[in-house]
Protein backbone atom coordinates (compact mmCIF):
# COMPACT_ATOMS: atom_id res chain seq x y z
CA UNK A 1 0.00 0.00 0.00
CA UNK A 2 1.10 3.36 -0.98
CA UNK A 3 2.45 5.63 2.11
CA UNK A 4 -0.97 8.25 0.81
CA UNK A 5 -2.78 5.37 0.81
CA UNK A 6 -1.67 4.44 4.29
CA UNK A 7 -1.98 7.92 5.29
CA UNK A 8 -5.89 7.96 4.35
CA UNK A 9 -6.63 4.73 6.07
CA UNK A 10 -5.26 5.74 9.17
CA UNK A 11 -7.39 9.01 9.00
CA UNK A 12 -10.34 6.99 7.89
CA UNK A 13 -9.87 4.88 11.23
CA UNK A 14 -9.23 7.71 13.31
CA UNK A 15 -12.34 9.18 12.14
CA UNK A 16 -14.60 6.02 13.42
CA UNK A 17 -12.65 5.84 16.57
CA UNK A 18 -13.09 9.45 17.96
CA UNK A 19 -17.19 9.65 16.33
CA UNK A 20 -17.33 6.39 18.12
CA UNK A 21 -15.87 6.62 21.18
CA UNK A 22 -17.99 10.08 21.67
CA UNK A 23 -21.26 8.65 19.97
CA UNK A 24 -21.72 10.99 17.42
CA UNK A 25 -24.26 10.63 15.42
CA UNK A 26 -24.31 8.07 12.47
CA UNK A 27 -24.59 10.50 9.75
CA UNK A 28 -21.35 12.42 10.81
CA UNK A 29 -19.36 9.17 9.87
CA UNK A 30 -17.22 9.36 6.74
CA UNK A 31 -19.48 6.33 5.11
CA UNK A 32 -18.53 7.51 1.53
CA UNK A 33 -14.94 7.02 1.80
CA UNK A 34 -15.32 4.22 3.33
CA UNK A 35 -17.44 2.61 0.40
CA UNK A 36 -14.25 4.00 -1.68
CA UNK A 37 -12.08 1.93 0.12
CA UNK A 38 -13.95 -0.97 0.47
CA UNK A 39 -14.18 -1.09 -3.56
CA UNK A 40 -10.67 -0.66 -3.60
CA UNK A 41 -8.65 -2.43 -0.86
CA UNK A 42 -11.26 -5.09 0.68
CA UNK A 43 -13.39 -5.78 3.13
CA UNK A 44 -10.49 -6.46 5.86
CA UNK A 45 -10.63 -2.59 6.72
CA UNK A 46 -14.21 -3.38 8.11
CA UNK A 47 -12.38 -5.45 11.21
CA UNK A 48 -9.69 -2.91 11.85
CA UNK A 49 -12.84 -0.83 12.32
CA UNK A 50 -14.63 -3.11 14.66
CA UNK A 51 -11.60 -3.18 16.56
CA UNK A 52 -11.07 0.64 16.51
CA UNK A 53 -14.71 0.75 17.68
CA UNK A 54 -17.26 -2.01 19.40
CA UNK A 55 -14.30 -3.91 20.67
CA UNK A 56 -11.94 -0.77 21.66
CA UNK A 57 -10.74 -0.94 25.02
CA UNK A 58 -12.67 1.95 26.13
CA UNK A 59 -15.82 0.64 24.90
CA UNK A 60 -15.43 -2.62 26.44
CA UNK A 61 -15.04 -0.98 29.99
CA UNK A 62 -17.32 1.93 29.07
CA UNK A 63 -19.83 0.93 26.64
CA UNK A 64 -22.01 3.39 24.75
CA UNK A 65 -26.26 3.10 24.07
CA UNK A 66 -26.80 -0.42 23.10
CA UNK A 67 -29.08 1.04 20.70
CA UNK A 68 -26.41 3.12 19.12
CA UNK A 69 -24.05 -0.03 19.19
CA UNK A 70 -26.69 -2.12 17.53
CA UNK A 71 -27.32 0.75 14.40
CA UNK A 72 -23.62 1.32 14.30
CA UNK A 73 -23.00 -2.42 13.43
CA UNK A 74 -25.94 -2.59 11.01
CA UNK A 75 -24.70 0.02 9.01
CA UNK A 76 -21.22 -1.21 8.86
CA UNK A 77 -22.54 -4.66 7.95
CA UNK A 78 -24.80 -2.63 4.98
CA UNK A 79 -21.72 -1.43 3.56
CA UNK A 80 -19.92 -4.67 3.96
CA UNK A 81 -22.66 -6.62 2.20
CA UNK A 82 -22.56 -3.66 -0.98
CA UNK A 83 -19.06 -5.19 -2.04
CA UNK A 84 -18.47 -8.54 -3.58
CA UNK A 85 -17.27 -9.92 -0.34
CA UNK A 86 -16.95 -13.18 2.04
CA UNK A 87 -19.10 -12.42 4.82
CA UNK A 88 -17.37 -11.66 7.98
CA UNK A 89 -18.30 -13.55 11.05
CA UNK A 90 -16.97 -11.20 13.34
CA UNK A 91 -19.71 -8.39 12.55
CA UNK A 92 -22.91 -10.78 12.78
CA UNK A 93 -21.34 -12.30 15.52
CA UNK A 94 -20.52 -8.52 17.57
CA UNK A 95 -23.94 -7.56 16.74
CA UNK A 96 -25.83 -10.73 17.07
CA UNK A 97 -24.44 -10.04 20.88
CA UNK A 98 -25.51 -6.42 21.35
CA UNK A 99 -29.16 -7.49 20.20
CA UNK A 100 -29.05 -9.47 23.02
CA UNK A 101 -28.15 -7.42 25.44
CA UNK A 102 -30.43 -4.59 27.54
CA UNK A 103 -30.71 -0.99 27.38
CA UNK A 104 -29.42 0.62 30.60
CA UNK A 105 -30.24 3.99 31.46
CA UNK A 106 -27.05 5.20 31.57
CA UNK A 107 -24.14 5.41 28.66
CA UNK A 108 -20.98 6.58 27.99
CA UNK A 109 -18.88 8.80 25.50
CA UNK A 110 -15.12 8.99 25.54
CA UNK A 111 -13.16 11.69 24.09
CA UNK A 112 -9.59 10.99 23.40
CA UNK A 113 -6.42 13.66 24.24
CA UNK A 114 -3.73 13.93 22.72
CA UNK A 115 -1.67 13.25 25.95
CA UNK A 116 -2.74 9.36 25.26
CA UNK A 117 -4.88 9.80 28.20
CA UNK A 118 -9.00 10.11 27.89
CA UNK A 119 -11.71 11.66 29.59
CA UNK A 120 -15.25 9.46 29.96
CA UNK A 121 -18.42 10.55 30.66
CA UNK A 122 -21.72 8.58 31.70
CA UNK A 123 -24.42 10.64 30.84
CA UNK A 124 -28.41 10.15 30.17
CA UNK A 125 -29.29 8.64 26.94
CA UNK A 126 -32.12 11.32 26.57
CA UNK A 127 -30.81 14.29 25.21
CA UNK A 128 -33.07 16.64 27.93
CA UNK A 129 -33.48 13.99 30.75
CA UNK A 130 -35.27 15.19 34.18
CA UNK A 131 -35.65 18.83 33.65
CA UNK A 132 -32.53 19.77 33.05
CA UNK A 133 -30.13 20.08 30.11
CA UNK A 134 -26.54 19.45 32.34
CA UNK A 135 -26.77 15.68 31.72
CA UNK A 136 -25.13 15.58 28.12
CA UNK A 137 -22.44 17.27 26.59
CA UNK A 138 -23.07 20.07 23.70
CA UNK A 139 -20.81 21.48 20.73
CA UNK A 140 -19.47 24.25 23.06
CA UNK A 141 -18.05 22.65 25.76
CA UNK A 142 -15.92 20.07 23.43
CA UNK A 143 -14.82 23.84 21.35
CA UNK A 144 -13.89 25.56 24.53
CA UNK A 145 -12.08 22.51 26.03
CA UNK A 146 -10.21 22.22 22.53
CA UNK A 147 -9.09 25.48 23.01
CA UNK A 148 -7.90 25.28 27.01
CA UNK A 149 -5.75 22.37 25.48
CA UNK A 150 -4.08 24.78 23.11
CA UNK A 151 -3.90 27.59 25.43
CA UNK A 152 -2.88 25.61 29.54
CA UNK A 153 -1.14 28.59 30.40
CA UNK A 154 -4.32 30.38 30.91
CA UNK A 155 -5.13 27.52 33.22
CA UNK A 156 -1.72 26.42 34.61
CA UNK A 157 -1.19 26.83 38.39
CA UNK A 158 -4.92 28.81 38.52
CA UNK A 159 -8.22 28.28 40.43
CA UNK A 160 -10.75 27.57 37.64
CA UNK A 161 -14.66 27.97 38.94
CA UNK A 162 -16.69 26.62 36.10
CA UNK A 163 -20.65 27.45 36.00
CA UNK A 164 -22.92 25.38 34.59
CA UNK A 165 -20.23 22.26 33.99
CA UNK A 166 -23.26 19.96 32.72
CA UNK A 167 -21.47 16.58 32.28
CA UNK A 168 -17.88 17.90 32.79
CA UNK A 169 -15.80 17.67 29.66
CA UNK A 170 -14.37 21.14 29.75
CA UNK A 171 -13.40 20.52 33.38
CA UNK A 172 -12.17 16.97 33.38
CA UNK A 173 -9.95 18.11 30.01
CA UNK A 174 -8.80 20.84 31.81
CA UNK A 175 -7.67 18.62 34.56
CA UNK A 176 -5.70 16.61 32.90
CA UNK A 177 -4.06 18.41 30.34
CA UNK A 178 -3.40 22.61 31.57
CA UNK A 179 -2.39 21.65 34.92
CA UNK A 180 -4.70 24.28 36.97
CA UNK A 181 -3.94 24.10 40.88
CA UNK A 182 -7.67 23.51 41.34
CA UNK A 183 -10.50 23.05 39.83
CA UNK A 184 -14.56 24.03 41.16
CA UNK A 185 -17.31 22.10 38.74
CA UNK A 186 -20.97 23.84 39.69
CA UNK A 187 -24.08 23.26 38.76
CA UNK A 188 -27.66 23.83 40.17
CA UNK A 189 -29.18 20.94 39.90
CA UNK A 190 -29.13 17.79 41.91
CA UNK A 191 -29.02 15.68 39.62
CA UNK A 192 -26.37 17.00 37.81
CA UNK A 193 -24.13 17.49 40.38
CA UNK A 194 -24.90 13.68 41.02
CA UNK A 195 -23.22 13.31 37.76
CA UNK A 196 -20.83 15.57 37.98
CA UNK A 197 -18.96 13.54 41.22
CA UNK A 198 -19.26 10.55 39.52
CA UNK A 199 -17.63 11.50 36.06
CA UNK A 200 -14.98 13.38 38.39
CA UNK A 201 -14.46 9.77 40.08
CA UNK A 202 -14.81 8.03 36.69
CA UNK A 203 -11.52 9.44 35.37
CA UNK A 204 -9.75 8.75 38.32
CA UNK A 205 -10.08 12.34 39.64
CA UNK A 206 -10.08 13.15 43.63
CA UNK A 207 -13.32 14.96 45.42
CA UNK A 208 -12.50 17.46 47.51
CA UNK A 209 -15.50 16.98 50.52
CA UNK A 210 -15.90 21.19 50.44
CA UNK A 211 -15.13 23.39 47.99
CA UNK A 212 -15.54 26.87 49.74
CA UNK A 213 -13.61 24.93 52.44
CA UNK A 214 -10.80 24.08 50.23
CA UNK A 215 -10.36 27.29 48.62
CA UNK A 216 -10.29 29.51 51.61
CA UNK A 217 -7.58 27.11 53.33
CA UNK A 218 -4.99 26.51 50.24
CA UNK A 219 -1.82 26.27 52.98
CA UNK A 220 -3.41 22.56 53.96
CA UNK A 221 -3.26 20.98 50.43
CA UNK A 222 -1.98 17.38 50.28
CA UNK A 223 -2.35 17.08 46.76
CA UNK A 224 0.58 16.06 44.43
CA UNK A 225 1.48 19.87 42.31
CA UNK A 226 0.68 17.93 39.49
CA UNK A 227 -2.98 16.96 40.69
CA UNK A 228 -5.29 19.53 41.21
CA UNK A 229 -7.96 19.77 44.01
CA UNK A 230 -11.40 18.91 42.44
CA UNK A 231 -14.53 20.02 43.89
CA UNK A 232 -18.39 20.19 43.24
CA UNK A 233 -20.25 22.61 44.20
CA UNK A 234 -24.18 23.74 43.86
CA UNK A 235 -24.54 27.03 43.07
CA UNK A 236 -27.27 28.73 41.74
CA UNK A 237 -27.04 31.62 39.38
CA UNK A 238 -30.13 33.74 40.71
CA UNK A 239 -29.84 33.21 45.16
CA UNK A 240 -25.39 33.23 44.64
CA UNK A 241 -24.19 35.47 47.02
CA UNK A 242 -20.61 38.06 46.06
CA UNK A 243 -19.33 36.37 49.61
CA UNK A 244 -19.85 32.82 48.28
CA UNK A 245 -18.52 33.71 45.02
CA UNK A 246 -15.78 35.65 46.63
CA UNK A 247 -14.82 32.35 48.97
CA UNK A 248 -14.15 30.05 45.79
CA UNK A 249 -10.95 32.58 44.81
CA UNK A 250 -11.52 32.35 41.09
CA UNK A 251 -8.31 33.24 38.86
CA UNK A 252 -10.56 32.17 36.08
CA UNK A 253 -14.16 31.81 35.27
CA UNK A 254 -15.49 29.28 32.34
CA UNK A 255 -18.88 28.93 31.01
CA UNK A 256 -20.14 26.55 27.61
CA UNK A 257 -23.15 26.69 26.43
CA UNK A 258 -25.30 28.36 28.92
CA UNK A 259 -26.91 31.43 25.98
CA UNK A 260 -30.05 28.99 25.56
CA UNK A 261 -32.77 31.42 27.00
CA UNK A 262 -33.11 35.16 27.98
CA UNK A 263 -33.64 33.81 31.78
CA UNK A 264 -30.68 32.14 32.03
CA UNK A 265 -28.62 35.05 30.00
CA UNK A 266 -30.17 37.60 33.02
CA UNK A 267 -29.30 34.97 35.79
CA UNK A 268 -25.55 34.76 34.14
CA UNK A 269 -25.10 38.47 34.16
CA UNK A 270 -25.91 39.03 37.42
CA UNK A 271 -23.44 36.54 38.33
CA UNK A 272 -20.87 38.36 36.46
CA UNK A 273 -22.08 41.47 38.33
CA UNK A 274 -21.18 40.15 41.37
CA UNK A 275 -18.48 38.49 40.48
CA UNK A 276 -17.07 42.08 39.60
CA UNK A 277 -18.02 43.12 43.06
CA UNK A 278 -15.29 41.27 44.61
CA UNK A 279 -12.88 42.38 47.87
CA UNK A 280 -10.48 45.35 46.58
CA UNK A 281 -7.74 42.80 47.65
CA UNK A 282 -8.70 40.52 44.70
CA UNK A 283 -7.77 40.66 41.22
CA UNK A 284 -10.06 40.09 38.71
CA UNK A 285 -10.58 36.77 37.11
CA UNK A 286 -9.94 36.19 33.32
CA UNK A 287 -13.84 34.98 32.16
CA UNK A 288 -14.44 32.86 28.99
CA UNK A 289 -17.36 31.96 28.00
CA UNK A 290 -18.32 29.83 25.18
CA UNK A 291 -21.40 29.09 23.07
CA UNK A 292 -23.17 27.85 19.79
CA UNK A 293 -25.00 30.64 18.11
CA UNK A 294 -28.47 29.07 17.56
CA UNK A 295 -29.79 32.05 17.67
CA UNK A 296 -28.52 35.39 17.10
CA UNK A 297 -30.52 37.45 19.36
CA UNK A 298 -30.08 35.26 22.30
CA UNK A 299 -26.39 36.04 22.18
CA UNK A 300 -27.28 39.87 21.48
CA UNK A 301 -29.42 39.76 24.58
CA UNK A 302 -26.28 38.49 26.48
CA UNK A 303 -24.07 40.89 24.97
CA UNK A 304 -26.37 44.03 25.59
CA UNK A 305 -26.88 43.22 28.72
CA UNK A 306 -23.17 42.90 29.25
CA UNK A 307 -22.37 46.43 27.93
CA UNK A 308 -25.63 47.40 29.90
CA UNK A 309 -23.55 46.79 33.82
CA UNK A 310 -20.14 47.39 32.31
CA UNK A 311 -18.48 44.31 31.19
CA UNK A 312 -16.45 44.94 28.07
CA UNK A 313 -15.50 41.83 26.13
CA UNK A 314 -13.60 40.74 23.22
CA UNK A 315 -14.08 37.20 20.87
CA UNK A 316 -11.34 35.27 21.21
CA UNK A 317 -9.51 33.90 18.20
CA UNK A 318 -10.79 30.69 16.76
CA UNK A 319 -7.89 27.84 17.83
CA UNK A 320 -6.40 25.54 15.27
CA UNK A 321 -6.37 21.78 16.56
CA UNK A 322 -9.54 19.93 15.81
CA UNK A 323 -9.52 17.08 18.89
CA UNK A 324 -12.79 16.63 19.45
CA UNK A 325 -15.47 15.35 16.63
CA UNK A 326 -18.80 17.78 17.00
CA UNK A 327 -21.00 19.50 14.42
CA UNK A 328 -18.40 21.76 11.90
CA UNK A 329 -21.68 23.86 10.17
CA UNK A 330 -22.22 25.05 13.85
CA UNK A 331 -21.04 28.38 14.48
CA UNK A 332 -19.22 28.34 17.64
CA UNK A 333 -17.50 31.19 19.70
CA UNK A 334 -15.40 32.14 23.02
CA UNK A 335 -15.69 35.29 24.21
CA UNK A 336 -13.52 36.92 26.81
CA UNK A 337 -14.78 39.45 29.77
CA UNK A 338 -13.15 42.17 31.41
CA UNK A 339 -15.18 43.18 34.83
Amino acid sequence: MAPEENAETAHLLRSFERRFLAARALRSFPWQSLEEKLRDSGSELLLDILQKTVKHPLCVKHPPSVKYTQCFLSELIRKHEAVPAEPLDELYEALAEVLTAEEPTRCHRSYLLPSGDSVTLSESTAIISHGTTGLVTWNAALYLAEWAIENPVAFTHRTVLELGSGAGLTGLAICKMCRPRAYVFSDCHSRVLGQLRGNVLLNNLSLEPDATNAMEHPGQDTHHSESPRVTVAQLDWDTVTTAQLAAFQPDVVIAADVLYCPETILSLVGVLQRLAARRQDQQAPDIYVAFTVRNPETCQLFTTEMGRVGISWEAVPRHDQKLFPYEENSETAILKLTL
